[in-house]
C-alpha cells in the first residue's frame, strides 16, 4: 500500500468525490477558529479541512498549526490540516516538517513553463516527506492575507490540456481559475465560467481531485452548482468567519474576554455547520 492511500487528506477528498458532495477547507487565524470548526465537524458528523496561510508558520512558529493537528487526532471526524497558497521554496520545506497532511505548491506568479518545473520538484520534496500536494494551474487573481496579490499580473483561465501537464508533475489536487478571483467580487457577484470546470473536470477524469478557491460572496445556489459540477475541496475564509468578526467587532468592550472567546467559537460553529450542509457533508463522517 502506497502512503497515499493511507494519507488523510486525500482519503477525505476521494471519499467525497465518490459520495458526490463538498469538503469545507476552511483558513483558520487563531485557536478559537480551530475549535469552531472542529466543533463544526464533530455537530454535524462532516468530514473537514482546516487550512493555513503561511503567515501561520512565521507568525506562531508553527504552534498554531501543531495545535490544529493535535485536535483534528482527537476528533471523532475525519479532519486533515493543509498550507494554502505556499507561494516560495523556503515555506515550504518549513511545512513539510510540520504536522501538515497536505500543502499547495503555489508557483502560479510565474510564467506556467517556470510553474509547472517549480511544482514538479517541490511536490517531489513534499511527497517524500509524505504529504499530498495542490497547484494552481493557470492565475487566479487577486489577494486576500496571505495570499501574494496578482493585480499586476494577467489572470489565465486553466485550459483542459495545461490539466495533463500539472497531473505530469505527480500533483493530487487542481485549483483551476474559471472564472473565480481571490479576496472580493465586484458588484456583479461572481461570474464562473462552469462549462469551462466541465472540460477541466473531464480532462482530470478523476486522477486528481478539483479545488474550488475564491468563495467570498457565494451564495448557497452556486456553491451547490460547483459540487455538482464536480469540485470536492471548498476553500472558505469569510464566508465561515463573519459572524465571528461581527461579533468580536460588537462586543469586545461589552462582555469578559472568556465569555467573547466562548461565544466567538460558537459562531464560528454555527455558521459553518450551515455551510457543510449547503456543500453535502454534513452527515458524511
Amino acid at each position: 500500500m502506497s502512503w497515499k492511500d493511507s494519507n488523510k487528506h486525500l482519503s477525505i477528498l476521494r471519499n467525497a468525490a465518490a459520495g458526490q458532495y463538498g469538503v469545507i477547507a476552511a483558513i483558520a487565524y487563531n485557536i478559537e477558529q480551530v475549535l469552531g470548526l472542529v466543533c463544526a465537524a464533530e455537530t454535524a458528523r462532516s468530514p473537514l479541512i482546516i487550512q493555513f496561510f503561511p503567515w501561520a508558520i512565521q507568525a506562531t512558529e508553527g504552534l498554531l498549526i501543531r495545535t490544529a493537528a493535535d485536535a483534528a487526532k482527537r476528533a471523532t471526524v475525519p479532519i486533515s490540516i493543509h498550507l494554502d497558497h505556499a507561494q516560495s521554496e523556503e515555506i515550504i520545506k518549513k511545512a513539510a516538517d510540520l504536522p501538515f497532511d497536505s500543502i499547495m505548491v503555489d508557483m502560479s506568479h510565474y510564467d506556467k513553463e517556470d510553474n509547472l518545473a517549480k511544482t514538479r520538484e517541490l511536490v517531489q520534496y513534499c511527497n517524500a516527506r509524505h504529504k499530498v500536494t495542490e497547484a494552481e494551474p493557470g492565475r487566479i487573481e487577486g489577494g486576500e492575507d496571505g495570499v501574494m496579490d496578482t493585480a499586476g499580473l494577467e489572470a489565465c483561465m486553466t485550459t483542459a490540456e495545461e490539466v495533463d501537464e500539472f497531473v505530469d508533475t505527480g500533483v493530487d489536487v487542481l485549483a483551476p481559475a474559471f472564472g473565480n478571483i481571490h479576496g472580493e467580487y465586484g458588484p456583479q457577484g461572481p461570474q464562473l465560467d462552469l462549462k469551462r470546470f466541465e472540460n477541466i473536470r473531464v480532462q482530470a477524469n478523476g486522477r486528481v481531485q478539483l479545488a474550488l478557491h475564491g468563495t467570498n460572496g457565494f451564495t448557497s445556489d452556486l456553491m451547490k452548482q460547483c459540487v455538482a459540477a464536480g469540485v470536492t475541496k471548498i476553500n472558505v475564509n469569510r464566508l465561515v468567519l463573519d459572524d465571528y468578526y461581527d461579533h468580536l467587532r460588537a462586543n469586545v468592550a461589552k462582555m469578559p474576554h472568556t465569555q467573547l472567546i466562548e461565544e466567538g467559537i460558537q459562531k464560528v460553529a454555527d455558521l459553518t455547520i450551515t455551510w457543510m450542509e449547503i456543500s453535502g457533508s454534513a452527515g458524511k463522517a
